[in-house]
């Protein structure tokens, strides 16, 4: 006879209290079924039968004991489901059915105990997905977040909204990796957010209104991910925003504005999606903006030239889309630029010139465009350009003699353009292959197959004439120089001989002194305050070019440099090429600031640049 007791004793008992309220068998050595007997016990309110040898399906008809507050069937040997039935109990608040072998998924009638604060389902066997009406337990969560939440390493969803939890969000939270829903909103929390939950790559939404949190948010990481819509407009409106970073996403419409506005913004990359539209006026407010990824969308409108002046822009990179028109022929004020990509998109006409003053520009990509005209020469003077594509467009001419020469460039393409002539030996084997070189059929020699006679005669005509022609221009100008100066004697001599200090003159006709040190002089102020009237007057100084305007004002306020030019000097390329080479070095030497005017040692290098080809 077995010592363990048995289920039918257990029976009888039961079915003689149907009044019975509370049942504690726990941690006893009851084996075999659950009793039938305790079904009429429907005033029963609290059961614990855990840590027993109970096996077979869980009791079906517990689900009629409506008064049950506290169910504990832990640590048996159960099987089967949970039944349907246990959604009936209305005002059950702990279930406890962990340490068993229990199978099959959660019956979604477990979302009905609207009552219930704590549910025990470890140790099981359940599979399928966790149901959703699990969502409708409300609670009424207090204290604290527990920082040993980090333990869930796996858990992507954690809702814990509508409670009253207290204190502070842990910043151990921000170690849940595979987070994807974090919502905690409407609840008491307090402090600031944990500045780890921006680095949550896989987090897609987060939910902390209704809430006391204080401080600010600067960082909105949501790239990666597959959201869609438009961008909220209230983002540009967030004073605090420091990093905005959507790219790899499929979001669509226009890109709001107000991002310019924002004081502490820096970073805006929203490559990668489906946005429409132009690019918003207003960035070009911004005074902090120093990284702007706009490529890989479908916007359509011309390149702000203002864009241009952000005095922190970095890098703008704004490839793949469908701009169009000039590019701006505006980056003189570009001192921090070091990464422009424009690359495949619609833009037209010539590369602008001043992109050779970007002095820490690293790389320039302009490829996939239909840009037409030559390849400045100006490029090969830039100090820290690394790469540079002009590769699919339509540029013409030869290629400069001074590319390869470029101090810091490593990777230069300029495939299927229409270039012709003979391709500099001079270190263009260091930065250029054939395949870089490819779709320009008039090109030859060089790192490609020898030209033909005919080109490199040709060539060397062209070479003879702007020799010719640069001797014609340099004999003329000393020419000139010759007749300024003895005219500006002759005028000087007539105006020495006018009515100034006639009286002292001796009868030879000489001056009665002569200009050494400490000379004693036969004229006082008075004499010198008479003769000073407006037909004596030669110059007026550096204002002859309007009101309180100097030359150095006057220049750079030209739209175009080449208007400054005398075309009596000479009307050829390369010695108009000379005279602006020249007159850029003038205007970086006469910087506002100190600070950002060259060296000498920087002028003699650009002057040795600026030297004459028919000289080299």
């Amino acid at each position: 006879m077995s010592s363990h007791p048995t289920a039918d004793g257990v029976e009888w008992a039961a079915a003689t209290m149907a009044s019975l309220r509370t049942i504690d068998l726990s941690h006893n050595y009851f084996i075999g079924a659950f009793p039938l007997g305790l079904g009429p016990a429907r005033r029963l309110a609290y059961m614990n039968a855990s840590g027993n040898n109970f096996s077979g399906p869980l009791p079906d008809y517990i689900g009629n004991a409506t008064s049950l507050v506290s169910l504990d069937l832990t640590g048996n040997f159960f099987q089967g489901s949970i039944p349907r039935s246990y959604g009936k109990l209305a005002i059950l608040k702990f279930l406890g059915l962990s340490g068993n072998n229990l199978t099959w998924k959660i019956p979604s009638e477990v979302g009905q105990l609207s009552s219930l604060e704590t549910m025990i389902l470890g140790y099981n066997a359940f599979d399928g997905e966790i149901p959703s009406e699990l969502g409708n337990l409300l609670n009424n969560l207090e204290g604290r977040i527990p920082a040993e939440l980090t333990k869930l390493g796996g858990i992507q969803f954690l809702d814990m909204s509508e409670n009253m939890l207290s204190g502070e969000i842990p910043e151990e939270i921000a170690q849940l990796k595979n987070l994807q829903l974090l919502n905690l909103m409407g609840n008491k929390l307090c402090g600031s957010v944990p500045p780890g939950i921006a680095g949550l790559d896989q987090l897609q939404v987060l939910e902390l209104w209704n809430n006391s949190l204080s401080g600010k948010l600067t960082k909105l990481i949501l790239f990666n991910n597959a959201f869609s819509g438009p961008i909220p407009d209230t983002l540009a409106r967030c004073g605090s925003m420091v990093h905005v970073r959507m790219h790899n996403n499929r979001f669509s419409g226009a890109i709001p504005a107000g991002f310019g506005r924002l004081a502490r913004m820096q970073r805006l990359e929203l490559a990668n999606n489906s946005l429409i539209g132009q690019i918003p006026p207003d960035l070009s407010a911004s005074s902090s903006l120093s990284f702007i990824d706009l490529s890989r969308n479908q916007l359509r409108s011309l390149v702000l030239s203002s864009i241009l002046s952000i005095p922190t822009l970095q890098s703008f990179i704004a490839s793949r889309n469908s701009l169009f028109g000039e590019i701006p022929n505006l980056f003189q004020d570009c001192r921090e630029l070091s990464v422009l990509d424009l690359s495949s998109n619609g833009f037209t006409g010539d590369i602008p010139l001043s992109i050779a003053s970007c002095e820490k520009l690293v790389t320039l990509n302009l490829r996939n465009n239909s840009l037409t005209g030559s390849i400045p020469r100006q490029i090969a003077s830039m100090p820290t350009l690394s790469v540079l594509d002009l590769s699919n467009n339509s540029l013409t001419g030869g290629i400069p003699d001074n590319l390869g020469n470029s101090p810091a460039l490593e990777s230069m393409n300029l495939s299927y353009n229409k270039l012709e002539g003979i391709v500099p030996s001079n270190g263009m084997r260091r930065t250029i292959s054939p395949d870089d070189l490819a779709g320009n059929p008039g090109l030859c020699g060089g790192v490609l197959p020898p030209c033909p006679r005919a080109v490199e005669s040709r060539e060397r005509g062209v070479r003879a004439k702007h020799i010719i022609g640069g001797w014609m221009v340099g004999i003329s100008t000393f020419f000139l120089l010759v007749m300024a100066g003895v005219g500006a004697r002759y005028l000087y001599r007539k105006w020495r001989e006018g009515n100034c200090f006639d009286e002292e003159k001796s009868s030879s006709g000489e001056w009665p002194w002569r200009l050494m040190a400490f000379q004693r002089v036969g004229f006082n102020s008075n004499d010198i305050l008479s003769c000073i009237n407006e037909c004596n007057v030669i110059g007026m100084g550096a204002a002859e070019f309007g009101e309180s305007v100097n030359i150095v004002g006057w220049m750079r306020g030209k739209q175009r440099l080449e208007e400054a030019l005398d075309p009596s000097v000479g009307n050829t390329k390369h010695v108009q090429e000379e005279m602006m080479l020249v007159l850029r070095i003038t205007l970086l030497c006469t910087a506002k600031l100190p600070k950002d005017r060259p060296t000498m040692r920087d002028v003699l290098s650009m002057l040795a640049e600026a030297k004459p080809r028919r000289k080299s």
